[in-house]
Protein backbone atom coordinates (compact mmCIF):
# COMPACT_ATOMS: atom_id res chain seq x y z
CA UNK A 1 0.00 0.00 0.00
CA UNK A 2 2.86 2.47 0.79
CA UNK A 3 4.22 1.75 -2.78
CA UNK A 4 1.22 2.62 -4.28
CA UNK A 5 1.01 5.62 -2.38
CA UNK A 6 4.71 7.02 -3.47
CA UNK A 7 4.46 5.93 -7.09
CA UNK A 8 1.26 8.78 -7.10
CA UNK A 9 3.20 10.81 -5.34
CA UNK A 10 5.77 11.07 -8.12
CA UNK A 11 3.73 11.22 -10.74
CA UNK A 12 1.74 13.81 -9.45
CA UNK A 13 4.91 15.55 -8.49
CA UNK A 14 6.37 14.88 -12.28
CA UNK A 15 2.84 16.09 -13.55
CA UNK A 16 3.02 19.34 -11.76
CA UNK A 17 6.75 20.42 -13.10
CA UNK A 18 5.62 19.19 -16.41
CA UNK A 19 3.37 21.79 -16.80
CA UNK A 20 4.74 24.97 -18.11
CA UNK A 21 2.13 26.80 -16.44
CA UNK A 22 2.68 25.30 -12.94
CA UNK A 23 6.70 25.86 -13.79
CA UNK A 24 6.16 29.46 -14.74
CA UNK A 25 4.18 30.46 -11.16
CA UNK A 26 6.58 28.07 -8.74
CA UNK A 27 9.57 30.06 -10.30
CA UNK A 28 7.46 33.60 -9.88
CA UNK A 29 6.11 32.42 -6.39
CA UNK A 30 9.98 31.60 -5.51
CA UNK A 31 10.90 35.29 -6.73
CA UNK A 32 8.19 36.44 -4.54
CA UNK A 33 9.69 35.19 -1.63
CA UNK A 34 13.00 36.11 -2.22
CA UNK A 35 11.75 39.29 -2.79
CA UNK A 36 9.78 39.30 0.56
CA UNK A 37 12.87 37.75 2.31
CA UNK A 38 15.33 41.09 1.22
CA UNK A 39 12.11 43.62 2.22
CA UNK A 40 11.94 41.53 5.59
CA UNK A 41 15.99 41.62 6.24
CA UNK A 42 16.58 45.31 5.28
CA UNK A 43 13.61 45.97 7.35
CA UNK A 44 14.91 44.33 9.80
CA UNK A 45 17.88 45.79 9.69
CA UNK A 46 16.95 49.50 9.00
CA UNK A 47 14.51 49.82 11.88
CA UNK A 48 16.89 47.98 14.55
CA UNK A 49 19.40 49.75 14.05
CA UNK A 50 17.46 53.07 14.09
CA UNK A 51 15.94 51.73 17.91
CA UNK A 52 19.25 50.59 18.94
CA UNK A 53 20.77 54.14 18.10
CA UNK A 54 18.38 56.57 19.73
CA UNK A 55 18.66 53.81 22.44
CA UNK A 56 22.06 54.81 23.35
CA UNK A 57 21.66 58.17 21.96
CA UNK A 58 18.56 58.83 25.19
CA UNK A 59 21.62 57.11 27.58
CA UNK A 60 23.96 59.09 27.04
CA UNK A 61 21.95 62.18 27.63
CA UNK A 62 20.46 61.11 30.73
CA UNK A 63 23.51 60.29 32.19
CA UNK A 64 24.65 63.83 30.54
CA UNK A 65 22.13 65.82 32.98
CA UNK A 66 23.82 68.56 35.43
CA UNK A 67 23.31 68.20 39.00
CA UNK A 68 19.45 68.36 39.40
CA UNK A 69 16.58 67.63 41.73
CA UNK A 70 15.92 64.48 41.57
CA UNK A 71 11.93 65.16 40.91
CA UNK A 72 12.73 67.23 38.30
CA UNK A 73 15.10 64.02 36.71
CA UNK A 74 11.35 62.33 36.92
CA UNK A 75 9.87 64.72 35.29
CA UNK A 76 12.39 64.82 32.22
CA UNK A 77 11.57 61.35 31.62
CA UNK A 78 13.04 58.69 29.63
CA UNK A 79 12.38 57.28 26.06
CA UNK A 80 12.28 53.48 26.07
CA UNK A 81 12.28 51.69 22.88
CA UNK A 82 10.89 48.37 21.89
CA UNK A 83 14.05 46.23 20.09
CA UNK A 84 12.60 43.63 17.14
CA UNK A 85 13.15 40.05 17.42
CA UNK A 86 15.32 38.73 15.26
CA UNK A 87 12.46 36.20 13.78
CA UNK A 88 10.45 39.31 13.03
CA UNK A 89 12.09 39.89 9.48
CA UNK A 90 9.65 36.39 8.84
CA UNK A 91 6.51 38.39 9.49
CA UNK A 92 5.96 41.61 10.27
CA UNK A 93 2.58 41.43 12.21
CA UNK A 94 1.07 44.63 13.91
CA UNK A 95 5.05 45.71 13.82
CA UNK A 96 3.93 48.43 11.79
CA UNK A 97 1.12 50.07 13.29
CA UNK A 98 2.21 49.11 17.42
CA UNK A 99 4.84 52.15 17.81
CA UNK A 100 8.07 51.32 19.09
CA UNK A 101 8.95 53.65 21.77
CA UNK A 102 7.73 55.33 25.38
CA UNK A 103 7.84 58.50 26.99
CA UNK A 104 7.90 58.00 30.68
CA UNK A 105 7.63 60.39 33.14
CA UNK A 106 6.52 60.68 36.93
CA UNK A 107 2.73 60.21 37.52
CA UNK A 108 1.91 59.54 34.05
CA UNK A 109 1.70 56.94 31.23
CA UNK A 110 1.91 57.63 27.81
CA UNK A 111 0.84 55.44 24.53
CA UNK A 112 3.54 53.70 23.15
CA UNK A 113 4.05 56.12 19.90
CA UNK A 114 6.08 56.56 16.32
CA UNK A 115 4.74 53.14 14.24
CA UNK A 116 6.28 52.69 11.07
CA UNK A 117 2.92 53.28 9.44
CA UNK A 118 2.57 56.40 11.25
CA UNK A 119 5.93 57.74 8.76
CA UNK A 120 4.99 55.74 5.99
CA UNK A 121 2.93 57.13 3.11
CA UNK A 122 -0.17 55.65 1.80
CA UNK A 123 1.33 52.42 0.12
CA UNK A 124 1.47 50.72 3.57
CA UNK A 125 -2.38 50.76 3.40
CA UNK A 126 -2.01 47.71 0.63
CA UNK A 127 -0.23 45.73 2.94
CA UNK A 128 3.47 44.82 3.04
CA UNK A 129 5.34 42.28 1.56
CA UNK A 130 6.61 39.70 4.22
CA UNK A 131 7.65 35.96 4.08
CA UNK A 132 4.55 34.89 6.08
CA UNK A 133 2.32 36.93 3.64
CA UNK A 134 3.26 34.99 0.84
CA UNK A 135 3.45 31.59 2.31
CA UNK A 136 -0.28 32.59 3.98
CA UNK A 137 -1.90 33.70 0.94
CA UNK A 138 0.27 33.00 -3.08
CA UNK A 139 1.31 29.32 -1.64
CA UNK A 140 -2.08 28.24 -1.45
CA UNK A 141 -3.21 29.42 -4.97
CA UNK A 142 0.02 27.70 -6.13
CA UNK A 143 -1.49 24.57 -4.44
CA UNK A 144 -5.35 25.17 -5.70
CA UNK A 145 -3.88 25.79 -9.23
CA UNK A 146 -1.94 22.30 -9.01
CA UNK A 147 -4.38 20.33 -7.05
CA UNK A 148 -8.13 21.33 -7.98
CA UNK A 149 -8.15 18.75 -11.07
CA UNK A 150 -5.99 16.62 -9.46
CA UNK A 151 -8.96 13.56 -9.12
CA UNK A 152 -11.67 15.65 -11.08
CA UNK A 153 -9.52 15.51 -14.41
CA UNK A 154 -9.21 11.54 -13.98
CA UNK A 155 -12.78 11.66 -13.72
CA UNK A 156 -13.65 13.33 -16.83
CA UNK A 157 -10.91 11.77 -18.84
CA UNK A 158 -11.80 8.35 -17.83
CA UNK A 159 -8.43 6.86 -16.69
CA UNK A 160 -10.10 7.18 -12.75
CA UNK A 161 -12.35 4.14 -13.08
CA UNK A 162 -9.11 2.15 -14.59
CA UNK A 163 -7.23 2.91 -11.70
CA UNK A 164 -9.73 1.87 -9.53
CA UNK A 165 -9.88 -1.28 -11.21
CA UNK A 166 -5.99 -1.92 -10.82
CA UNK A 167 -6.69 -2.20 -7.13
CA UNK A 168 -5.92 1.25 -6.36
CA UNK A 169 -7.66 2.54 -3.20
CA UNK A 170 -9.97 5.88 -2.92
CA UNK A 171 -7.07 5.73 0.35
CA UNK A 172 -4.05 5.30 -1.73
CA UNK A 173 -5.21 7.58 -4.66
CA UNK A 174 -5.77 10.50 -2.09
CA UNK A 175 -2.79 10.52 -0.32
CA UNK A 176 -0.68 10.37 -3.04
CA UNK A 177 -2.01 12.95 -4.78
CA UNK A 178 -1.87 14.83 -1.96
CA UNK A 179 2.10 13.94 -0.97
CA UNK A 180 2.54 14.64 -4.36
CA UNK A 181 1.14 18.46 -4.18
CA UNK A 182 3.32 18.78 -0.78
CA UNK A 183 6.72 17.53 -2.80
CA UNK A 184 5.97 20.71 -4.81
CA UNK A 185 5.35 23.38 -2.04
CA UNK A 186 8.58 22.02 -0.24
CA UNK A 187 10.52 22.21 -3.20
CA UNK A 188 10.04 26.22 -2.49
CA UNK A 189 9.57 25.54 1.25
CA UNK A 190 13.18 23.95 2.04
CA UNK A 191 15.34 26.57 -0.03
CA UNK A 192 13.43 29.23 2.13
CA UNK A 193 13.81 27.62 5.45
CA UNK A 194 17.59 27.33 4.85
CA UNK A 195 17.69 31.43 4.25
CA UNK A 196 15.74 31.70 6.48
CA UNK A 197 17.67 29.92 9.14
CA UNK A 198 20.90 31.54 7.86
CA UNK A 199 19.41 35.09 7.87
CA UNK A 200 18.20 34.65 11.09
CA UNK A 201 21.58 33.40 12.68
CA UNK A 202 22.97 36.32 10.96
CA UNK A 203 20.60 39.02 12.10
CA UNK A 204 21.13 37.37 16.04
CA UNK A 205 25.23 37.73 14.93
CA UNK A 206 25.43 34.16 15.13
CA UNK A 207 24.63 34.05 18.97
CA UNK A 208 21.46 32.15 19.00
CA UNK A 209 19.73 31.13 21.72
CA UNK A 210 17.80 27.91 22.36
CA UNK A 211 14.58 30.04 22.80
CA UNK A 212 14.71 31.49 19.46
CA UNK A 213 15.92 27.90 17.50
CA UNK A 214 12.89 26.04 19.25
CA UNK A 215 10.60 29.32 18.02
CA UNK A 216 12.19 28.92 14.39
CA UNK A 217 11.33 24.69 14.72
CA UNK A 218 7.70 25.23 15.69
CA UNK A 219 7.31 28.27 13.04
CA UNK A 220 8.66 25.38 10.30
CA UNK A 221 6.54 23.03 11.36
CA UNK A 222 3.44 25.11 11.51
CA UNK A 223 4.17 26.03 8.16
CA UNK A 224 4.36 22.55 7.23
CA UNK A 225 0.99 21.37 8.61
CA UNK A 226 -0.86 24.54 6.93
CA UNK A 227 0.18 23.56 3.55
CA UNK A 228 -0.90 19.46 4.60
CA UNK A 229 -3.94 20.81 5.51
CA UNK A 230 -4.80 23.45 2.03
CA UNK A 231 -3.23 20.62 0.11
CA UNK A 232 -5.60 17.91 1.39
CA UNK A 233 -8.91 20.01 1.28
CA UNK A 234 -7.87 20.87 -2.16
CA UNK A 235 -7.41 17.23 -3.10
CA UNK A 236 -10.81 16.48 -1.67
CA UNK A 237 -12.33 18.99 -3.09
CA UNK A 238 -11.47 17.92 -6.77
CA UNK A 239 -12.64 14.55 -5.46
CA UNK A 240 -15.98 15.49 -4.39
CA UNK A 241 -16.85 17.99 -7.08
CA UNK A 242 -17.97 16.23 -10.65
CA UNK A 243 -16.00 19.03 -12.90
CA UNK A 244 -12.23 20.87 -12.95
CA UNK A 245 -14.17 24.28 -13.40
CA UNK A 246 -16.63 23.47 -10.63
CA UNK A 247 -13.12 22.72 -8.60
CA UNK A 248 -11.40 25.63 -9.43
CA UNK A 249 -14.61 27.96 -9.05
CA UNK A 250 -14.95 26.58 -5.85
CA UNK A 251 -11.34 26.46 -4.48
CA UNK A 252 -11.10 30.03 -5.57
CA UNK A 253 -14.27 31.11 -4.09
CA UNK A 254 -13.24 29.84 -0.91
CA UNK A 255 -9.82 31.86 -0.94
CA UNK A 256 -11.41 35.31 -1.44
CA UNK A 257 -14.40 34.54 1.81
CA UNK A 258 -11.66 32.73 3.83
CA UNK A 259 -8.20 34.78 3.44
CA UNK A 260 -10.24 38.12 2.27
CA UNK A 261 -13.58 38.19 3.50
CA UNK A 262 -13.63 36.29 6.67
CA UNK A 263 -10.30 37.99 8.52
CA UNK A 264 -11.89 41.15 8.48
CA UNK A 265 -15.48 40.15 9.06
CA UNK A 266 -14.08 38.83 12.74
CA UNK A 267 -12.55 42.07 13.18
CA UNK A 268 -15.34 44.13 12.49
CA UNK A 269 -17.39 41.76 14.89
CA UNK A 270 -14.63 41.65 17.55
CA UNK A 271 -15.36 45.64 17.35
CA UNK A 272 -18.89 45.81 17.35
CA UNK A 273 -19.34 43.11 20.59
CA UNK A 274 -16.62 44.42 22.46
CA UNK A 275 -15.99 48.47 22.02
CA UNK A 276 -12.94 50.16 23.28
CA UNK A 277 -12.70 54.09 24.11
CA UNK A 278 -11.77 56.39 22.00
CA UNK A 279 -8.51 57.86 22.99
CA UNK A 280 -10.37 61.27 24.52
CA UNK A 281 -12.74 58.97 26.77
CA UNK A 282 -9.89 56.87 28.15
CA UNK A 283 -8.07 59.91 28.89
CA UNK A 284 -10.77 61.90 30.50
CA UNK A 285 -11.68 58.61 32.97
CA UNK A 286 -7.81 58.22 34.02
CA UNK A 287 -8.18 61.95 34.98
CA UNK A 288 -11.40 62.01 36.15
CA UNK A 289 -10.01 58.80 39.06
CA UNK A 290 -7.43 60.61 39.74
CA UNK A 291 -9.07 63.85 40.85
CA UNK A 292 -11.09 61.84 42.78
CA UNK A 293 -7.99 60.75 44.39
CA UNK A 294 -6.72 64.48 45.38
CA UNK A 295 -3.67 66.36 43.41
CA UNK A 296 -0.04 65.39 45.02
CA UNK A 297 1.22 69.03 43.97
CA UNK A 298 -1.70 70.91 45.33
CA UNK A 299 -0.33 71.61 49.52
CA UNK A 300 -4.40 72.24 50.03
CA UNK A 301 -5.43 69.02 49.00
CA UNK A 302 -7.70 67.52 51.46
CA UNK A 303 -6.14 63.59 50.77
CA UNK A 304 -2.61 64.80 50.63
CA UNK A 305 -3.47 67.36 53.90
CA UNK A 306 -4.51 64.45 55.52
CA UNK A 307 -1.60 62.19 55.53
CA UNK A 308 0.57 65.43 56.19
CA UNK A 309 -1.17 65.69 59.71
CA UNK A 310 -0.82 61.91 60.39
CA UNK A 311 3.00 62.70 59.68
CA UNK A 312 3.12 65.54 62.15
CA UNK A 313 1.27 63.89 65.02
CA UNK A 314 3.50 60.30 64.18
CA UNK A 315 6.66 62.34 64.25
CA UNK A 316 5.61 64.65 67.15
CA UNK A 317 6.50 67.92 65.05
CA UNK A 318 4.74 70.51 64.07
CA UNK A 319 6.17 71.69 60.72
CA UNK A 320 7.07 69.94 57.47
CA UNK A 321 10.95 71.34 57.77
CA UNK A 322 11.41 69.32 61.16
CA UNK A 323 10.81 66.27 60.08
CA UNK A 324 13.54 63.58 59.64
CA UNK A 325 13.17 63.29 55.49
CA UNK A 326 12.40 65.31 52.64
CA UNK A 327 8.22 66.04 53.02
CA UNK A 328 8.30 66.84 49.58
CA UNK A 329 9.68 63.56 48.09
CA UNK A 330 7.38 61.53 50.23
CA UNK A 331 4.14 63.10 48.92
CA UNK A 332 5.65 62.19 45.36
CA UNK A 333 6.00 59.18 46.10
CA UNK A 334 2.64 58.67 47.64
CA UNK A 335 0.70 60.39 44.39
CA UNK A 336 3.02 58.03 41.95
CA UNK A 337 1.54 54.67 43.74
CA UNK A 338 -2.11 56.36 43.60
CA UNK A 339 -1.88 57.45 40.35
CA UNK A 340 0.18 54.60 38.72
CA UNK A 341 -2.48 52.13 40.17
CA UNK A 342 -4.84 53.94 38.35
CA UNK A 343 -3.34 54.45 35.20
CA UNK A 344 -2.68 50.82 35.55
CA UNK A 345 -6.09 49.29 35.97
CA UNK A 346 -7.48 51.10 33.07
CA UNK A 347 -4.96 50.17 30.88
CA UNK A 348 -5.91 46.65 32.10
CA UNK A 349 -8.96 46.84 31.25
CA UNK A 350 -8.52 48.32 28.11
CA UNK A 351 -6.39 45.60 26.96
CA UNK A 352 -8.54 43.55 28.22
CA UNK A 353 -10.98 44.83 25.65
CA UNK A 354 -8.87 44.33 22.99
CA UNK A 355 -8.28 40.57 23.83
CA UNK A 356 -12.01 39.75 23.71
CA UNK A 357 -11.80 41.41 20.57
CA UNK A 358 -8.94 39.33 19.03
CA UNK A 359 -10.53 36.09 20.52
CA UNK A 360 -13.32 36.37 17.93
CA UNK A 361 -10.60 35.99 15.56
CA UNK A 362 -8.91 32.72 17.78
CA UNK A 363 -11.98 31.02 18.16
CA UNK A 364 -12.68 31.73 14.22
CA UNK A 365 -9.61 29.78 13.56
CA UNK A 366 -11.65 26.44 14.06
CA UNK A 367 -13.67 27.74 10.74
CA UNK A 368 -10.22 28.72 9.17
CA UNK A 369 -7.03 27.62 9.19
CA UNK A 370 -5.36 31.14 7.91
CA UNK A 371 -6.35 32.40 10.94
CA UNK A 372 -5.13 29.97 13.13
CA UNK A 373 -1.76 29.83 11.26
CA UNK A 374 -1.82 33.86 11.63
CA UNK A 375 -1.92 33.94 14.88
CA UNK A 376 1.08 31.20 15.35
CA UNK A 377 3.30 33.26 13.22
CA UNK A 378 2.92 36.64 14.74
CA UNK A 379 3.28 35.27 18.47
CA UNK A 380 6.60 32.79 17.63
CA UNK A 381 8.41 35.77 16.02
CA UNK A 382 7.02 38.47 18.65
CA UNK A 383 5.37 40.61 15.97
CA UNK A 384 1.69 39.89 18.09
CA UNK A 385 -0.61 42.13 20.44
CA UNK A 386 0.67 40.07 23.60
CA UNK A 387 4.24 41.13 22.62
CA UNK A 388 3.12 44.71 22.31
CA UNK A 389 1.31 44.82 25.85
CA UNK A 390 4.49 42.83 27.40
CA UNK A 391 6.30 45.84 26.27
CA UNK A 392 3.89 48.27 27.80
CA UNK A 393 4.20 46.82 31.03
CA UNK A 394 7.47 46.22 31.06
CA UNK A 395 8.00 50.02 30.43
CA UNK A 396 5.62 50.95 33.08
CA UNK A 397 7.51 48.73 35.68
CA UNK A 398 10.48 50.41 34.43
CA UNK A 399 8.86 53.84 34.74
CA UNK A 400 7.51 53.76 38.08
CA UNK A 401 10.51 52.08 39.49
CA UNK A 402 12.42 55.09 37.67
CA UNK A 403 9.98 58.04 39.82
CA UNK A 404 10.12 55.90 43.24
CA UNK A 405 13.74 55.73 42.56
CA UNK A 406 14.07 59.43 41.86
CA UNK A 407 11.60 60.60 45.02
CA UNK A 408 14.04 58.51 46.67
CA UNK A 409 16.77 60.42 46.23
CA UNK A 410 14.25 63.20 47.09
CA UNK A 411 13.42 61.58 50.46
CA UNK A 412 16.89 60.68 51.67
CA UNK A 413 19.35 64.07 50.18
CA UNK A 414 17.20 66.84 49.75
CA UNK A 415 16.83 69.22 52.88
CA UNK A 416 13.31 70.05 53.90
CA UNK A 417 13.77 73.88 53.44
CA UNK A 418 10.51 75.72 52.81
CA UNK A 419 9.00 76.85 49.69
CA UNK A 420 9.61 80.04 48.79
CA UNK A 421 12.66 81.04 50.70
CA UNK A 422 15.73 82.57 48.67
CA UNK A 423 17.69 79.71 47.99
CA UNK A 424 19.58 78.75 44.91
CA UNK A 425 17.84 75.67 43.06
CA UNK A 426 18.29 72.20 45.67
CA UNK A 427 20.34 69.66 43.27
CA UNK A 428 22.46 66.65 43.77
CA UNK A 429 25.25 64.98 42.18
CA UNK A 430 24.40 63.85 38.62
CA UNK A 431 26.47 60.71 39.91
CA UNK A 432 23.25 59.18 40.78
CA UNK A 433 21.72 59.55 37.33
CA UNK A 434 24.25 56.10 36.65
CA UNK A 435 22.13 54.34 39.92
CA UNK A 436 19.32 53.73 37.02
CA UNK A 437 19.67 51.14 34.82
CA UNK A 438 18.86 51.68 30.80
CA UNK A 439 15.38 49.87 29.78
CA UNK A 440 16.20 46.77 27.96
CA UNK A 441 13.06 44.49 26.66
CA UNK A 442 13.09 41.01 27.73
CA UNK A 443 11.15 38.93 24.95
CA UNK A 444 8.89 36.14 26.35
CA UNK A 445 10.06 32.82 26.58
CA UNK A 446 8.47 30.19 24.10
CA UNK A 447 6.53 28.25 26.70
CA UNK A 448 5.02 31.83 27.63
CA UNK A 449 4.07 32.11 23.58
CA UNK A 450 2.65 28.47 23.62
CA UNK A 451 0.29 29.09 26.66
CA UNK A 452 -1.03 32.67 25.14
CA UNK A 453 -1.93 31.08 21.74
CA UNK A 454 -3.19 27.41 23.14
CA UNK A 455 -6.32 27.77 21.63
CA UNK A 456 -5.24 28.74 17.94
CA UNK A 457 -2.75 25.81 18.25
CA UNK A 458 -5.70 23.72 19.27
CA UNK A 459 -7.10 25.36 16.02
CA UNK A 460 -4.60 23.94 13.95
CA UNK A 461 -4.49 20.84 15.44
CA UNK A 462 -7.72 20.16 14.80
CA UNK A 463 -7.47 21.16 10.92
CA UNK A 464 -4.74 18.55 10.59
CA UNK A 465 -6.95 15.75 12.44
CA UNK A 466 -10.14 16.40 10.23
CA UNK A 467 -7.85 16.53 7.35
CA UNK A 468 -6.13 13.40 8.37
CA UNK A 469 -9.84 11.82 9.11
CA UNK A 470 -11.08 12.85 5.67
CA UNK A 471 -8.40 11.14 3.95
CA UNK A 472 -8.94 8.15 5.50
CA UNK A 473 -12.33 7.39 5.63
CA UNK A 474 -13.88 9.74 2.68
CA UNK A 475 -14.34 6.97 0.34
CA UNK A 476 -18.01 6.17 1.30
CA UNK A 477 -19.30 9.66 0.74
CA UNK A 478 -16.87 9.81 -2.73
CA UNK A 479 -17.92 6.66 -4.35
CA UNK A 480 -21.95 8.27 -4.74
CA UNK A 481 -20.61 11.00 -6.80
CA UNK A 482 -19.22 8.31 -9.46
Amino acid sequence: MPNRIITIAKQTFKAAFNNKATLALTLLLGLSLCLATYVGWQNYKTQNNQRLHYKELVRAQWLAKPDKHPHRMAHYGYLAFREKHELSFFDFGIESFAGVSIFLEAHKQNTVNFSEAGFSNGMLRFGEISVAMVLQLLVPLLIFFMGYNSISAERESGTLKILLCQNVSWKQLLWGKTLGIIGVCLSIFLPLILLTILLWASLSHWQISADSSLRLLVLIFSYAVYFFIVAALTVLVSAFVRSSKAALITLLSCWIFFMVIMPRITQAVGVKIHPSPAKIEFADAIASDISKQGDSHNPDDPHYAAIKDSLLQMYGVDDVKKLPFNYGGYIMAEGEKITSKIYSNHQKTLNKTFEKQNEITTVAGFFNPYLALKHISMALTASDFNTFVDFQNQAEAYRYQLAQKMNKLQIEKISNIAPGENEKPLAISKKNWAEQPDFNYRFGKLHTVISNELLVLCALSFWLLTTIFLLQYATRWIKTIL
